[in-house]
């Protein structure tokens, strides 16, 4: 067993392990990155996932809001992210889907009878700006308490207490609600507060409001952006800047054991080896660090969503004939997600049933972002389809047949869509080289055995405020930076850190930031 000795090992070649190699390797520290799979990335990549079939699918996440330019900038990472048209699309329900909302160049409140929603709608999401705006630039920065973040909102104006209210110290339910009247409305506002987090809008706990804070918090506008390429050109771009800077990354690398005094036991080629860093850090959840440090797992939050990836031959008419197909999957298309359903189906799922209709949403990459298929696949009118389907726990996936739980859970989410098309989903389907339909799903027991995402949460476990307690001690670096485990030399740099979550890269850049400042 040969052992070496680093200045920093990094466990996990996910997207974050990739910042902060990157971060180190440049300020001239010696690194080494471990991963289990035959490549980088976790769940920023892309696949060919089709056989037979030219196209690179984001095969988990698929859009990008989080990643801040500085972090871009600073690593000279070649990422490239486009602007979708259209903000989204949210079929009627009460009409089978014969009339909708369109959001984009055009508001189209009055197609749904909700003309006097407009101002509401307008005024809720200027009025949460107020907040993203503030926070925004602080989660690149050491964490600061609750009542400076407070001092730091109330700053931004007369709707600032308000903002902070709304958002932070009642439920979110309540502001939707008081904002707009139309249950397709509210809706489509809540729908931010429920991705990958199993709540209600009106949990006293405020679960649903922090992960509502995530989806609006990006570059303080909360715009959701297509990666160029796809997402595996994102990690392609940070891989290449941390090899670039000189960190070793090795792939095949499977981490068995780590001790608190900083040593790395993994298998390589059937070896079993040792590194050693000074630091450690790691890209895992904390359930699976726990589990490397022979400790007890502490309490997780299990996933709640499962994802739909679709290669169509074309896109599907609607029954809305006042939108075209471009314009409805220009954006996010949001299919039964009203306030009412959103609700009903958390019930419903609660209770160990799959919900009838699920609420779900769906996103069309290659409408923004062609280059991802072939010349011969664009020329003849295909697309990609991802439909996310929502408040489908980790219970309802996990058991003795997980294999039927998929097919019972995409047969929902077809389902779901198919309610307000003008022609079934499977008839516009591509078939693969051997005559299948292109249909891929992935669930949170998919999330856990293939990406190590601990229970399928797609945020590494519960998503916590972007700010410290005023009695949370900030004593040491990592503490400060929100990276900090029981152990000194071992540092969290995921999704499972504090202000993880997405594909934000933050969790990496502060994991460095807080071992260059230690």
């Amino acid at each position: 067993m040969s052992s070496s000795q680093f200045d920093v090992v990094v466990v996990g070649g996910g997207h974050n392990g990739l910042v902060a190699a990157a971060y180190l390797a440049r300020a001239g520290r010696r690194v080494r990155l471990l991963e289990r799979l035959d490549h980088v990335g976790g769940a920023a990549v892309s696949a060919h996932a089709f056989d037979g079939v030219d196209a690179r699918l984001s095969r988990y996440s698929y859009l990008v809001s989080l990643l801040p330019r500085r972090i871009i900038d600073d690593l000279g990472a070649r990422i490239r992210l486009a602007r979708r048209r259209y903000s989204s699309y949210s079929p009627d329900p009460g009409t089978g889907g014969s009339t909708g909302l369109l959001l984009g160049p055009q508001n189209t409140f009055d197609a749904i009878g909700a003309a006097s929603d407009a101002a509401g709608f307008a005024e809720f999401y200027r009025r949460t700006g107020v907040l993203t705006k503030a926070l925004w630039p602080t989660l690149l920065q050491p964490l600061e308490t609750r009542s400076a973040v407070r001092r730091r909102v109330l700053a931004g104006g007369d709707d600032a207490a308000t903002a902070w209210r709304d958002i932070v110290e009642q439920p979110i339910g309540q502001a939707i609600t008081a904002a707009v009247r139309n249950d397709l409305v509210r809706g489509v506002v809540a729908t931010d507060a429920l991705i990958g987090t199993f709540a209600s809008t009106d949990d006293p706990a405020l679960l649903q409001n922090v992960c509502f804070l995530y989806h609006l918090i990006g570059g303080g506008t909360g715009d959701w952006d297509v990666p160029i390429g796809g997402m595996g050109a994102v990690t392609g771009a940070l891989s290449a800047a941390a090899s670039g800077f000189g960190a070793e990354i090795s792939t095949g690398a499977e981490v068995f054991a780590i001790t608190p005094d900083g040593e790395v036991h993994y298998r390589e080629g059937g070896t079993e080896r040792v590194v050693s860093g000074a630091v450690v850090l790691a890209g895992v959840t904390p359930t699976v660090l726990a589990g490397l440090l022979g400790e007890p797992a502490p309490a997780a939050a299990p996933g709640a969503q499962i994802k739909v990836n679709l290669m169509l031959r074309r896109l599907p008419r609607l029954r809305d004939t006042s939108v075209t197909p471009e314009q409805a999957f220009g954006g996010t298309f949001h299919i039964n997600e009203t306030l009412t359903q959103l609700e009903t189906a958390y019930t419903t799922a609660a209770g160990g049933h799959v919900p009838d209709p699920l609420p779900c949403e769906i996103y069309c990459h290659s409408l923004t972002d062609p280059s991802i298929l072939s010349p011969a696949l664009r020329e003849s009118g295909a697309q990609t389809l991802t439909v996310f389907g929502l408040h489908t726990p980790h219970s309802l996936s996990v058991g003795s047949d997980p294999d039927r739980a998929r097919d019972r859970l995409t047969s929902a989410a077809l389902e779901s869509l198919n309610s307000v098309l003008a022609e079934p989903i499977q008839d516009v389907v591509m078939e693969d080289a051997a005559g299948r339909l292109c249909i891929e799903a992935k669930t949170t027991v998919d999330l856990d055995h293939t990406l190590g995402m601990t229970a399928g949460n797609i945020f590494h476990g519960g998503l916590s405020w972007p700010f410290a307690e005023d009695d949370e001690p900030l004593d040491t670096a990592a503490r400060r930076w929100g990276v900090a485990t029981a152990h000194p030399r071992i540092l969290l740099c995921g999704s499972g850190a504090r202000r993880g979550g997405a594909v934000s890269g933050i969790g990496g850049h502060n994991a460095a930031m807080a071992l260059l400042e230690g």
